[in-house]
């Protein structure tokens, strides 16, 4: 008997050990609403949305401590539509990320898999879009400097530093996976640094691929295979921002730049000019830039208010240059620590516009047919 209470202990002590050792966690977010859409290739429309803010996912997270401040962690993530239930990012099982790597308490992690740029880690947080205060619908013109995610990037080796008194770094690199090792890769670096109400922020991303042979973008094995929203032999995307908390509000302001290079032959992606074809360039290089002003204020702890003006200046060569103003506003209320419901509009306007190029917000499924589009959506979005 005796025997049998100390089997029974220690096994109750290993078991509280293990668990104490290594955690999985089951985490998600579902983002649901309706949105109006005043043109959509000529026509309103009225849809079911998924994903308007945020986009839905689930996923599993976990750590397994290994001693001296050394842990294994994972995390996979899935995204989908919460309204006909398919999986997002082309289709992909875990499209939102996927890694597995190793944390140090002392020197940072180091995580192989697919995983977000840096330009996202360190910057994005800074804009409107990059947060739950705009999101997807809000993002810059065709998303042009990836600060909503377009592109997730395969076959990547990130590191990310600790948190050095309000200092953070990291950087990424995106193997080809190819005999042509430059062809369909991608790298990226960036920093942020918080004191007190005080966040500043820079990142860099560049993509190359070799337009002889394009397909290898959209089909192969590279670093942004399946996801592209430009078409062309380098892209170089960099920009730097700065918050400012005082009180219940937070004023912010972001810069970002893309320069394309290459580009005879490509162009935007149909899935992020809401045409059928996609939009091309009509010179060897194309650029984009972006000037964003951004505030959220909260109101009472459950409401908050938010609004973004971004100015988009381009050049698609050939003499097109048309520039785009987009404004977004939102209103929030919090029903719980994980549930909230939301109003959110999104107005664009496209000036100096010779090719006559129409407005498209992100997210919807088509562009305007005028120099203008407006999209309200009701929403709601519960965590677990």
């Amino acid at each position: 008997m005796k025997k049998t209470l100390m089997v029974a202990a220690l096994t109750g002590v290993f078991a509280t050990a293990a668990h104490a050792q290594s955690s999985v966690t089951l985490y998600g977010l579902i983002d649901a609403g309706i949105t109006y859409t005043n043109n959509q290739h000529g026509h309103s429309a009225w849809q079911a949305t998924s994903g308007t803010v945020n986009g839905s996912r689930w996923g599993l997270r976990g750590s397994e401590d290994l001693g001296g401040g050394l842990k294994a962690i994972f995390t996979l993530e899935n995204g989908f539509s919460i309204m006909n239930g398919t999986s997002k990012q082309s289709s992909r099982m875990f499209g939102r990320q996927a890694f597995v790597g190793l944390a140090s308490d002392q020197y940072g992690a180091v995580t192989l898999g697919r995983q977000y740029d840096s330009v996202v880690d360190y910057l994005a947080p800074l804009s409107n879009t990059g947060t739950q205060y705009g999101g997807t619908i809000a993002a810059h013109p065709f998303d042009n400097d990836n600060l909503n995610n377009s592109v997730r990037f395969n076959n990547t080796v990130k590191y990310s530093s600790v948190n050095y008194a309000g200092f953070k770094f990291g950087g990424t690199y995106s193997f080809s996976n190819s005999t042509e090792f430059a062809n369909n890769r991608a790298y990226s670096f960036g920093a942020s640094y918080n004191w007190g109400g005080l966040n500043v922020a820079a990142g860099y991303l560049q993509l190359n691929n070799d337009m002889s042979n394009p397909a290898n973008t959209i089909s192969g094995s590279g670093a942004q295979t399946g996801e592209w929203t430009f078409l062309a032999g380098r892209q170089r995307t960099f920009g730097g921002g700065v918050n400012y908390t005082f009180g219940p509000a937070t004023a912010g302001f972001v810069y970002t730049q893309t320069n394309l290079s290459d580009t005879v032959g490509g162009g935007i992606s149909a899935a992020q000019s809401g045409t059928s074809s996609g939009l091309g360039f009509n010179a060897n290089s194309a650029r984009f830039q972006n000037f964003e002003g951004n505030i959220r204020y909260a109101l009472t702890p459950a409401l908050s208010l938010a609004g973004a003006y971004t100015y988009t200046r381009t050049n698609f060569g050939g003499g097109v240059n048309p520039n785009y103003n987009t404004v977004a506003l939102q209103s929030d209320y919090a029903l719980s620590k994980r549930t909230d419901v939301y109003l959110q509009g999104d107005w664009q306007h496209v000036s100096s516009n010779s090719a006559n190029i129409g407005p498209f917000l992100n997210g919807l499924s088509g562009a305007s047919a005028t120099q203008d589009q407006v999209a309200v959506t009701v929403g709601m979005r519960h965590r677990f």
